[in-house]
């Protein structure tokens, strides 16, 4: 008799409802069901928990790691190592979001295979297609993170030059000399050389006439770099005269070298070589000065 019954029939809806009923009954009382969903939900929530802990333990310890190198070096730029902080923390959190997120869509029963093979494919496409921009990022990193130059130092990378205006994650930007604004993808950059991380040498050759005695040469110099290191700000010793540097037959070469601060060496050669020539002037001044007085003394009355 019951195969006749349908659902429009009352007698069907009636056996519709008891069949859902039973089953709901059976679902709620299934305890199976309910010891692997309370598991299940534990496992989430400890995957969670330990998420968080891992995240803050690494950011500690970003923060402690960068505060160590920030206070080993005497020239900094703090925002070069907010930088690094927040793109480490940035990573940190991405990369245990994103296992946290696996591990927790495998404990609903989604299959992971599938859906990392597809990632996969994903990140191997992104990567060729954005491979020199990739380069940048990663080599502005290490950059920054090795502390290879900061804001303000003079450094020289291929046959570039300048004072660093900004260090960027893709690209670092220089200003010469002379004013020209240098933009270099950091991938680019291949070797450096920093001249801020010690004192500079500025080194000036001078050459005089083999016809001037060379203890005459030596003194005129020395007075000259001590009125240099008086009155200049540059420098805070008094320019050594190493001697003479080269011999020809016509001319000798003195050297004068001074430590200076790498941003002002070209300006204290400058002043070095000024102020040489301002003292030989000066001594032809007063050599011509004592020979028209000699000769007006000559001169009968």
């Amino acid at each position: 008799m019951k195969r006749w019954l349908s659902v429009e029939t009352p007698g069907g809806v009636i056996e519709q409802a008891i069949t859902w009923k039973d089953k709901m009954w059976n679902w709620f009382t299934d305890m199976d069901m309910w010891q692997a969903f309370v598991f299940s939900a534990i496992r989430i929530i400890i995957i969670f928990l330990l998420t968080r802990l891992f995240v803050k333990i690494i950011y500690k310890v970003i923060d402690r790691s960068l505060e160590r190198r920030e206070k080993g070096r005497l020239q900094v730029n703090p925002r070069r190592f907010i930088t690094v902080g927040e793109l480490l923390k940035n990573v940190t959190s991405i990369t245990s979001n994103f296992i946290m997120l696996m591990l927790i869509m495998g404990e609903i029963g989604v299959k992971l295979g599938p859906l990392l093979a597809g990632a996969g494919v994903l990140g191997l496409a992104i990567g060729f297609g954005a491979q020199s921009l990739v380069k940048d990022v990663i080599t502005g990193f290490f950059i920054i993170l090795e502390d290879q130059f900061a804001v303000g130092d003079v450094i020289q990378t291929g046959t570039l030059k300048g004072t660093v205006e900004i260090i960027g994650l893709r690209s670092t930007r220089l200003v010469s000399w002379t004013g020209e604004v240098h933009i270099i993808p950091n991938g680019m950059i291949t070797n450096v050389t920093n001249y801020s991380l010690g004192n500079a040498l500025a080194v000036v050759d001078l050459p005089f006439s083999n016809t001037r005695k060379l203890e005459d040469t030596l003194n005129l110099l020395k007075k000259a770099m001590l009125d240099l290191s008086e009155s200049s700000g540059d420098i805070t010793q008094v320019p050594s005269i190493m001697g003479v540097q080269s011999l020809t037959a016509s001319e000798y070469v003195v050297r004068v070298a001074v430590e200076c601060l790498p941003g002002v060496r070209a300006n204290v050669e400058r002043e070095i070589q000024m102020y040489a020539k301002e003292a030989l002037e000066e001594e032809e001044a007063l050599r011509l000065a004592a020979e028209a007085q000699k000769q007006q003394d000559g001169q009968p009355g």
